[in-house]
């Protein structure tokens, strides 16, 4: 009887970064630290947190993506991966360095975006007091 190998899907918002068949293990990184996936496991959801997914097929041999925050869902043998972002590579310094300055980082645009809907939200909250003591 041949083993029973996971089929792996990574997921970007508009486009599949990833798909490989016959993969035997995978690491990923959660909040609560490194956790693997072995294709026997039962099934589970993870919550991702920026960090460098590890996965391990026959022909390609270990290996390493960067990965931006997402969910992991194991089923049977498919394991999908929705990130917002995924860097691949062969060398684990220039990953972790990706991870730091690409995913870590909030860039300029995105902080402005936020500024904006929290002060958004505190005009909305102002005028909903106010309104509330007429």
């Amino acid at each position: 009887m041949p083993p029973t190998l996971m089929h792996l899907k990574v997921l970007l918002p508009f486009q599949i970064f990833a798909e490989k068949t016959g993969v035997s293990r995978i690491v990923a990184d959660t909040r609560e630290g490194s956790f693997g996936l072995l294709p026997h496991r039962l099934d589970c959801v993870a919550a991702l947190v920026p960090g460098i997914l590890i996965y391990q097929t026959e022909s390609d041999g270990e290996v390493l993506v960067a990965v931006d925050e997402g969910v992991l869902v194991k089923t049977g043998p498919d394991v999908l991966v929705s990130v917002r972002r995924a860097i691949g590579g062969t060398d684990l310094g220039q990953l972790h360095d990706a991870v730091e300055q690409e995913f870590l980082t909030l860039d300029e645009h995105e902080q402005n975006v936020r500024s904006a809907v929290a002060k958004l939200e505190t005009g909305f909250l102002r005028r909903f007091v106010t309104l509330q003591h007429e």
